[in-house]
């Protein structure tokens, strides 16, 4: 392979990797509010825990309205600050005003395209507003903008959308009836492998299953990728079949991921050995087929991928279904992977495992990361920000080791955990997982930076601390 080329399909790479973190960007801020449907849907509806036609109506203005202007808020919020979320909600209410399905997709257009004009008008305007004048033109140009934009959204873009979105309804419908939904597990196991687990689930997946959700009161597409059977299926195995380091890291990445809900934790241990991308694959697509089989579903994405967050979006009647399918998934795993486990248990050492989380490096190597660690010693740090996609999975769970670790060494640095988007101007030194570090540079281009390839790998810590002491 040519130097071009490989360079050409990193850049793809990173380019379908910031698309996909733009979409899940606007849903993952707003998870809570999308549990907070799906909880009112569980316990409600005429066939909730609950039933209750009085509060029942509470679910339609909540997924027809509520949810689609907070994703175009955000949207607007990620393109041009506040300003821009204000502008991005207007203008999804042109999608959303009469239509009777989930404008999702609309919110997704809109909220990004009103932030996006705002922000051109202010960078046209910029100083050639006379002085006393400027909340006047701000106020009226905002307001003029927003009722061009929701306008054209409400006679042009949203039919438009509307088209689009009874095709791939109609498209998605079909690969349900056709039996063919296990054969996604082709596209997210590996697809997770490489870091675009929240893009696929919260920017394709969710809002697929909140229509679904919508109609029929559960989905089964909060499944496909939340699915934490798989990737227990892995760890089991190396725990019981594997040998030295990587047996005994085992147990503790199984609490965190099939407990704790951070999926990030297992995708070394499948790199490791990449023929496992057939164990994970195999596990997901017989989930998925149980699943079906069953009729299993959930009324709301789980966040995180924890079994405690499947069983709690699981409507009344559905426990079996979830928790059988959760569990062919992880055996169908466990037994795949025992398989190529046990071939290769002689030859696994602590210097291979390390090899193996090497793998997941995109962008900088080892030697990058010891650079960006030396750098520091002429620098007083004190705050340290780790950073994630959504800024609650594995940057919390990072921040939190680290915390303790400074903690017994003395040292008096606070530790925060932020979205990568989140991440401040002035931030001073930022830990990420390497496939997000060039992201974290554009958000923080004045601050070190951390890559690492473990949040809970304990050494990576000692190092940093050795040289801040």
């Amino acid at each position: 392979m040519s130097t071009a080329t490989a360079y050409s399909e990193k850049d793809m790479k990173g380019s379908i990797q910031k698309f996909g973190r733009f979409l899940s960007g606007m849903v993952m801020p707003n998870i809570g509010a999308f549990i907070a449907w799906g909880l009112i849907t569980a316990l409600f509806i005429p066939t909730g825990w609950t039933p209750n036609e009085n509060l029942s109506k509470l679910v339609g203005p909540m997924i027809l309205y509520l949810l689609p202007l907070l994703i175009g808020y955000t949207g607007g919020k990620i393109v041009a600050g506040t300003r821009g979320g204000m502008l991005g909600a207007v203008a999804t209410m042109g999608v959303v005003v009469g239509v009777d399905i989930p404008m999702f997709i609309g919110a997704m257009i809109m909220g990004p395209l009103g932030g996006y004009c705002i922000k051109k008008f202010d960078q046209w305007a910029e100083g050639k507003v006379p002085a006393g004048f400027e909340m006047l033109v701000n106020n009226f140009s905002a307001g003029i903008i927003g009722a061009i934009i929701t306008i054209v959204a409400y006679l042009g873009i949203g039919p438009i959308v509307l088209g689009l979105n009874n095709i791939l309804k109609t498209g998605v419908e079909g690969i349900v009836n056709a039996g063919m939904l296990p054969l996604t597990s082709l596209f997210i196991e590996p697809g997770k492998i490489l870091f675009l687990n929240n893009a696929m689930n919260h920017g394709v997946l969710g809002p697929l299953g909140i229509q679904q959700a919508n109609e029929m009161g559960k989905s089964i597409f909060f499944l496909l990728e939340t699915n934490p059977g798989p990737g227990l299926g892995i760890l089991l195995a190396y725990w019981v079949f594997s040998k030295g380091t990587v047996k005994q890291s085992a147990p503790g990445a199984v609490i965190i991921h099939f407990l704790g809900g951070i999926h990030e934790i297992y995708f070394p241990y499948v790199l490791m050995n990449p023929v496992l991308l057939l164990a994970v694959i195999a596990g997901g697509a017989s989930g998925v087929f149980t699943f079906s089989l069953l009729g299993g579903g959930l009324v709301a994405t789980p966040s995180p991928g924890s079994i405690f967050a499947l069983l709690a979006m699981t409507p009344r009647g559905g426990f079996i279904a979830v928790i059988l399918g959760v569990a062919v998934s992880a055996a169908v795993s466990f037994l795949v992977g025992a398989f190529f486990i046990k071939r290769t248990a002689d030859e696994t050492s602590e210097v291979e495992f390390a090899a193996a989380k090497e793998k997941t490096k995109t962008l900088k190597g080892k030697k990058e990361v010891n650079a960006e660690i030396n750098k520091i010693q002429n620098t007083k740090i004190q705050k340290i920000i780790f950073a994630c996609d959504a800024g609650m999975g594995s940057s919390a769970m990072g921040a939190t080791t680290l915390r303790s670790k400074l903690k017994k060494a003395g040292l008096d640095i606070q530790v925060v955990n932020k979205a990568i988007d989140d991440i401040p101007e002035d931030a001073q030194f930022v830990i990420t997982h390497e496939s997000l570090t060039s992201r974290a540079k554009e958000k923080a281009p004045h601050a070190e930076h951390m890559s690492i390839q473990n949040f809970v790998e304990g050494k990576q810590y000692d190092d940093l601390i050795r040289q801040l002491k």
